[in-house]
């Protein structure tokens, strides 16, 4: 295995940004050093992995976010996916009240799982939801990341149209909730410059909601095996004189062995499914890739021929050709798990993670069962909110919504 980590690789493994990991050399937490042969600033791998380490062993956190909702708290949520988001939401006691979603995969998904469920199943474009005005306590949504066209400094709800934020914010205008959700990959934080997401508080303020400072959420601070990322957008209703707390972090940190055996976040080891198998050719090259390595820690040869011309490119690509650890959260998945440059591999069998080796890493319950064929579930699941993070979002939102009625109570 490598000696050594570049900063990228160093930052990628133990989850801090680089900047983090360059304040840490100024101070000596962790020291650089230069490599023998190339002469580049590299870190040693044994001290990355011990400080790492360090970060997963923090005693049990004592607190939690559990809040009981006061009320029946309902929620109507849009492109719904196969249920990560309304399942994690269900779990802290929020009742769905109908779900939108254009895949039919995915809607017979929620319907196999939640047979009581509403689920409108279709383009949003040709549903009208004011039969929910003043009745729907939060709606959400994880809508697709789309720029807009700019009409003026200041955007409007009409500037938006043809996006699916468009309908997103045309939805939460239509039933007027107290507080809306959307969550979106970390990307949007800088797509288009970030005009696209300053877009997307102009329309929600023209709407007649404020939107709470923007904060990314990293699913290994919520009970998830997962270096998975989430940007949370939340809006308030301007009558509403109160403020959204985001979920606290939990200091311990979970690894795959969390997800696939029986412990803390399971009571069984992961059930038997069918899974992704790699071509020979893949196969044989990651056979020789140690428990927490990847292509750098393949031969010269063998590492020129499976990069092509990325081995001469910059940067550290440490999700290529990576078996992972039982002792360190999975990385990011994806929607295809044996597809070139993303690979996840099991870390002690050469092959991709299982189906239900997949819905554990994004913390689904084992009885949750997806539709379609092999190929729609992975991509079900990896499109997913993982269950946990999503639950715990849940317990911000309850708290939210419990303070908001107790302020309407009359004194």
């Amino acid at each position: 295995m490598n000696e050594y980590l570049t900063l990228a690789e160093a930052s990628e493994l133990i989850g801090k940004s680089k900047e983090t990991l360059r304040r840490w050399d100024r101070e000596g937490k962790l020291s650089a050093v230069r490599e023998p042969i190339s002469n580049y600033r590299v870190y040693r791998r044994d001290q990355v992995e011990t400080l790492f380490t360090d970060f997963i062993h923090f005693d049990e956190d004592t607190f939690t976010n559990h809040v009981e909702p006061h009320h029946a708290y309902t929620v109507l949520e849009l492109f719904a996916g196969a249920g990560g988001l309304a399942v994690g939401l269900e779990k802290a006691g929020l009742k769905c009240a109908a779900l939108n979603e254009i895949d039919k995969w995915a809607c017979q998904t929620l319907r196999k799982n939640r047979p009581n469920w509403r689920v409108l199943e279709g383009d949003i474009k040709t549903f009208n939801f004011s039969e929910y005005h003043n009745s729907i306590d939060i709606v959400t949504g994880g809508f697709p990341c789309q720029a807009f066209s700019y009409a003026g400094k200041k955007l409007g709800l009409s500037d938006a149209r043809g996006t699916l934020f468009y309908e997103f914010a045309r939805v939460v205008k239509e039933v007027n909730p107290p507080i809306c959700l959307g969550e979106n990959v970390r990307g949007l934080l800088n797509h288009d410059h970030g005009k696209t997401l300053q877009g997307m508080i102009s329309v929600l303020d023209e709407i007649g909601y404020n939107v709470m400072p923007i904060q990314v959420l990293k699913a290994i601070n919520f009970r998830v095996p997962q270096k998975r990322e989430r940007l949370i957008l939340v809006g308030i209703r301007k009558d509403i004189d109160l403020k959204y707390e985001y979920p606290k972090p939990y200091k311990k940190i979970y690894n795959l062995k969390d997800a696939l055996k029986k412990g803390e976040l399971y009571d069984s080891d992961v059930p038997k499914s069918s899974g992704a198998k790699y071509p020979q050719s893949k196969k044989t090259v990651l056979d020789l890739v140690p428990q927490k390595g990847y292509w750098r820690d393949l031969p010269i040869d063998i590492q020129k021929e499976f990069m092509g011309g990325s081995f001469y490119l910059g940067g550290g690509k440490t999700g290529i050709a990576r078996r992972i650890g039982w002792d360190e959260p999975c990385l990011t998945l994806t929607c295809s798990p044996a597809q070139k440059q993303t690979e996840r591999c099991h870390p002690d069998e050469t092959r991709p993670f299982t189906v239900r080796e997949y819905a554990r890493i994004q913390t689904f319950p084992d009885n949750w069962e997806f539709e379609g064929s092999m190929a729609q579930q992975y991509k079900q699941i990896g499109n997913a909110v993982p269950v946990n993070l999503a639950t715990e979002v849940g317990y911000s939102i309850v708290k939210f919504l419990n303070a908001y009625y107790n302020l309407l109570k009359p004194r």
